[in-house]
């Protein structure tokens, strides 16, 4: 077999889980080939080096055989070569540090450190040093 198309092959190398979310990706510019974004139908060959954009990672894979059917995980070695820069993992394993620390306004519920540093934040300090001191003698008046 010469040629795949990519939508296909995303699928059958393991790169999306379905062909629908492969074709999905095409669609929005996420699968580029030397630079140019690719539609579904898309033919690929033997040699092409495929860009696949998952944010904030850009992956990128030689194509080593272009098959239409998916395979065994353990297949994959044969099919593709990954051969995305070490730069782009740098990059992956920053975010993963950084956590929830830039998340969004309204993007979920707070963690409960971040919870508790609210609570923390909002609770007034000079409660506990207050004494409610009621005069039982104006009411009897």
């Amino acid at each position: 077999m010469g040629e795949a198309r990519i939508d296909k092959w995303l699928w059958a190398a393991r790169i999306y889980k379905t062909r629908t979310i492969a074709a999905a990706a095409c669609k929005k510019g996420q699968i580029s080939l030397n630079g140019n974004q690719l539609k579904p139908s898309r033919m690929i060959k033997v040699g092409d080096v495929i860009s696949v954009k998952k944010p904030p990672v850009t992956y990128s894979f030689l194509v080593k055989q272009t098959i239409e059917k998916r395979v065994g995980a353990k297949l994959i070695p044969e099919v593709l070569e990954n051969v995305t820069p070490p730069e782009q993992y740098e990059l992956l394993e920053m975010n993963r540090i950084s956590g929830f620390i830039d998340r969004a306004r309204g993007t979920g519920r707070p963690t409960k450190k971040e919870r508790r540093s609210l609570d923390e934040f909002t609770a007034p300090e000079f409660l506990d040093d207050l004494l409610f001191d009621f005069d039982d003698e104006e009411d009897e008046e």
